[in-house]
């Protein structure tokens, strides 16, 4: 018999016992001293003891010597007492659950306000100096945020338009990206390396993949050997397989070279706004990890620290190419079982061959691998998102690429991620596929075709 925790509002009793021992086959069997217990019922002592009676068709309940008859149901012609016994029992349920919820959250911001009141300051504090290289979308998002942080605090952004440049310095603002978005004044722009570099406290490199390798071989004169660089690039060189923290030590000559890799779901946009964001920074200087923590987290951005820094980059990287297969999944109008098909089977090819390369499974499933895979998978901000949905809808990828002002990382990244998959021995069909698809080895269609023909897996 399942027992319930539930009481229904009517007391049910509708027995039918018989026996091969009684002397009368008609006769119901009865039943005494049968114990039911209640666990929410209004009583000290929650057990009833009853005494069922065939003949009567009644139940009698002892509780504590206090004898009440209740008739069962349908014939009992007042139900109210139970139905009132029910409503109480439903009414304190609420109030007790509304309260077990009212403490835990207060004990939530009780122990947030103790930590807050514990958290160090002095980083920021002796910061005076922060860099970034490049002038895109995102580094002046970051720019604008630490500027934000401290008016006392001076950030220079080192790039090479002139004509941005001018703009960030006369009217405040990236004519390029977001040309309706104030920065703040401490926010100075620069084309002069020497310049930028002089005297900074941390430098976050916002380059391109591709294009960071020679950019910091020319600037790497001017950058002091224990500068803090934090990368903010997502993606893989396509001919070396690196990732971030093996192109900056080795193109600035410096193996020693303090490196943090911050990643996490995070359109450029929305920081700029500052809507709520969180992200992750990875390092495996712990201490290195926790004054950068310092150095970026606000009101608005919440800041994780790890010390699995090879998850954090190849999630990063990685997510741009699934991206690339859910744009076109959109553009073919494949739906949304196969998108989220898609997408479950994407996750698992980026934790297989990350886990391979030593990540921990954790880092794939947390805000650095599912949250930015979620975020550039499922919204129309994602560079490589879009690329995706013009493949799926029959563009060709040079007519794409030549309309875009910013750079997708996933394009170039899919023929990297294949070349690691081969490496380590790892099966992925969905990145494979989008590789074929960016090489023009492989149309949407047919790529679609061949996934769904793959052997079905037990």
């Amino acid at each position: 018999m399942a027992a319930s925790n539930s009481i229904e509002p009517r007391l049910f009793l509708n027995p039918i016992f018989t026996t091969s021992t009684t002397t009368n086959s008609s006769t119901s069997l009865h039943i005494q001293n049968f114990k039911l217990k209640l666990p929410h019922f209004p009583t000290k002592n929650p057990t009833l003891v009853f005494t069922l009676n065939s003949s009567s068709g009644s139940a009698t309940t002892n509780n504590n010597n206090d004898n009440t008859i209740i008739t069962p149901y349908p014939d009992d012609p007042d139900p109210e007492p139970v139905s009132a016994v029910s409503s109480e029992i439903r009414t304190r349920d609420g109030r007790d659950r509304r309260k077990i919820v009212k403490v835990a959250w207060e004990k939530l911001v009780r122990w947030s306000r103790t930590w807050r009141s514990k958290a160090k300051t002095d980083i920021l504090e002796r910061t005076n100096k922060v860099v970034v290289l490049g002038g895109g979308s995102f580094g002046t998002a970051m720019a604008a945020h630490v500027a934000n942080k401290k008016s006392q605090l001076k950030v220079y952004m080192l790039m090479r338009d002139p004509a941005v440049c001018q703009s960030i310095n006369e009217k405040h603002c990236n004519c390029r990206y977001f040309p309706e978005q104030k920065l703040p004044e401490n926010v100075i722009a620069t084309t002069d390396a020497k310049t930028a570099l002089l005297g900074a406290d941390y430098c976050l490199h916002a380059m391109p993949v591709q294009f960071s390798s020679s950019f910091l071989e020319g600037i790497s004169d001017y950058v002091d050997p224990g500068l803090p660089f934090i990368s903010l690039s997502k993606g893989l060189e396509l001919n070396t397989l690196r990732m971030m923290s093996q192109i900056i030590p080795q193109a600035l000559r410096n193996p020693r070279q303090p490196f943090i890799a911050l990643s996490g779901p995070s359109f450029a946009l929305e920081l700029m706004n500052k809507l709520p964001t969180a992200m992750v920074v990875a390092s495996k200087d712990r201490k290195l990890a926790n004054a950068v923590q310092q150095l970026l987290a606000s009101k608005h951005l919440r800041i994780s620290t790890s010390s699995d820094v090879t998850g954090v980059e190849i999630a990063g990287a990685l997510k741009n190419v699934l991206a690339i297969a859910a744009g076109i999944v959109v553009g073919m109008n494949l739906g949304n079982n196969s998108m989220a098909a898609l997408v479950a089977q994407g996750c698992s090819e980026i934790r297989w061959l990350a886990t391979k390369m030593g990540a921990k499974p954790a880092t794939i499933t947390g805000l650095s691998g599912t949250g930015d895979i979620m975020l550039t998978c499922f919204v129309n901000l994602s560079r490589n998102r879009t690329v995706g949905v013009r493949l799926g809808s029959g563009e060709k990828l040079d007519d794409i690429l030549s309309s875009m002002n910013q750079v997708a990382e996933g394009v170039s990244t899919a023929g990297a991620v294949i070349a690691l998959a081969q490496k380590y021995n790892v099966k992925m069909p969905v990145l494979t596929a989008v590789a074929r698809i960016i090489d023009n080895e492989l149309t949407p269609k047919k790529a679609v075709l061949e996934l769904m023909s793959l052997p079905q897996v037990i």
